[in-house]
């Protein structure tokens, strides 16, 4: 056990903010990608919902569709798929920054690594889109 004497000075604490996160744009895009986890919980449960629905029967279903058509379920799942756009969006750029990229002991650019998964999410957003358009 350390020994302390007295009198012994206390260690440098700067004071911070409670309001840090805007002091700066990263530091504002993190705190706003953090809290995007919220609406990705709100359509998983939504999906859930959805899925209870349609196993129930058609009036359960018919019920669930007139819920979703309410203007404040439509306003809040318009800001929720802003938020998890920009969490996609703002994951996807940051992927480079934290995946190993040497192939053959080269450097990989950023945009070799970024493109793929842009691409993917148009690939899976189109096929959704053509499913929901009865295309297939």
């Amino acid at each position: 056990m350390p020994s302390y004497k007295p009198f012994q000075p206390e260690a440098y604490r700067p004071r911070m903010s409670p309001f840090w996160y805007l002091d700066r744009w990263p530091y504002f895009q993190f705190i706003v990608r953090e809290t995007s986890a919220f609406f990705v919980v709100y359509f998983t449960v939504i999906m859930l919902m959805q899925i209870c629905a349609i196993e129930t029967g058609v009036g359960a279903y018919a019920k669930f569709q007139a819920f979703m058509a309410c203007p404040v379920v439509m306003v809040l799942n318009v800001i929720a798929l802003a938020s998890i756009s920009f969490h996609a969006v703002t994951w996807f750029i940051l992927v480079p920054r934290v995946f190993v990229r040497h192939v053959m002991g080269n450097v990989l650019p950023d945009f070799l690594i970024s493109v793929p998964n842009f691409g993917a999410w148009l690939v899976a957003s189109a096929v959704v889109a053509a499913f929901v358009l009865g295309i297939f």
